[in-house]
């Protein structure tokens, strides 16, 4: 082989070398260059889910703020039910299956009023026995405050009674405000405690958790109170921290059913007169087999709604018995007049069966009344 021929080789193997070697290199920073895309790749996408649970986290915030309900539904009902059952623990249980058919449709207040013309007004007294004049009303306004009660507070506010002595027969509501001790929700029930608070510092409050709940306000024992806590707790602080609020916020603002509440009327005219709402009852509908049927009625949007059920009698017993009414026809006091039931196959319906077809009957149509004003308000 010459001298020139040996020469070229060398320098076309060093090239093919040198080639190689860049390859390689390029491999390498190929390989970097990927490595580098896809960790901003994988920083982005980490940067989009954490935007998107904020989005997720505030959505929430907004749906609840929406969802608050801001009208009421009340039911009135004479206190002679309770006379239809024939034990003490008939009536007992006819009171539980009131309270149910009340929470199962999210009734707010429930007005018990005599249809005897007596003036009672406080729960106040004991049940005497079985058909005993005026005391009908008192067990009856007794029992459901006592079933509405969460069961961690009942021992404060329900000394023992002998209007409660079958309470036991009573099934559970099960409505939110009833709580487990270990479950969370932002708003609870709860009884101010009798421990002096510290200074600048807000009262005690058992609502049925493991711990305590200081609140901001120094309030006197043994209230019942609405507290909203905090959202983030220290498990490592002796107590938990919350805010007193009215008991209307977890339903106006969490659009949560928070039970109701009782009232007692002495006659059926003070159902109306002695509404606990500023602008009374602004749709008032009455209950009878002599009503229209209520598959034609349609509801306009109300504040609060009241319906009202008769007896065993019927609404006329209740009118006739009422001294601050001159009407002889039950119709005139209400906006709607309805039977709920039109075409009935027994020749009575009890006033428990009564408020379940009612509000079952009711319910899409106070729906379908909001549905409306919501989505005007969204076009608009």
């Amino acid at each position: 082989m010459s001298t020139d021929s040996a020469v070229k080789k060398h320098k076309f193997l060093s090239s093919q070398a040198e080639e190689k070697v860049n390859w390689k290199k390029r491999k390498a920073e190929l390989k970097e260059n990927t490595k580098q895309w896809k960790k901003v790749k994988v920083l982005k996408k980490l940067e989009k889910q954490k935007e998107q649970q904020e989005a997720d986290g505030a959505k929430p915030e907004e749906s609840q703020k929406n969802q608050g309900r801001a009208y009421t539904v009340s039911i009135a009902l004479p206190g002679s039910v309770l006379d239809n059952a024939q034990s003490p623990e008939l009536r007992t249980y006819l009171a539980g299956q009131i309270a149910r058919a009340c929470v199962v449709f999210r009734v707010d207040e429930i007005i018990v009023f005599d249809e005897r013309g007596e003036d009672v007004k406080s729960v106040e007294g004991e049940f005497k026995g079985v058909g005993k004049k005026g005391h009908a009303c008192i067990q009856l306004a007794r029992i459901l405050q006592y079933v509405e009660c969460p069961q961690y507070l009942r021992k404060w506010f329900f000394p023992v009674h002998k209007d409660l002595q079958y309470a036991g027969l009573l099934n559970p509501l099960d409505s939110p405000h009833h709580m487990r001790i270990d479950e969370e929700s932002e708003y609870r029930e709860g009884i101010v405690l009798n421990k002096p608070p510290k200074q600048g510092k807000g009262s005690l409050v058992n609502c049925g958790m493991r711990k305590d709940v200081r609140i901001d306000k120094q309030l006197q024992s043994g209230l019942r109170v609405t507290v909203q806590l905090n959202k983030t707790q220290s498990q490592e602080c002796r107590l938990y921290k919350g805010v007193v609020v009215a008991p209307h916020v977890p339903r106006t603002e969490g659009g949560l059913y928070w039970g109701y509440t009782v009232r007692l009327a002495s006659c059926l005219s003070s159902v109306f007169t002695e509404s606990p709402y500023k602008e009374g009852y602004d749709l008032t509908i009455g209950t009878s087999e002599r009503g229209s049927s209520l598959d034609q009625a349609t509801l306009s949007p109300f504040k609060h709604l009241l319906v009202v059920f008769g007896g065993i009698q019927g609404l006329e017993a209740s009118l006739d018995a009422d001294q601050n009414l001159d009407v002889t026809d039950p119709s005139v006091l209400f906006d709607l007049y309805l039977n709920t039931c039109p075409g009935q196959g027994s020749r009575t319906i009890r006033t428990e069966e009564a408020i379940l077809i009612s509000m079952a009957g009711l319910r899409p149509r106070i729906t379908a009344a909001f549905s409306d004003v919501s989505s005007v308000a969204t076009n608009n």
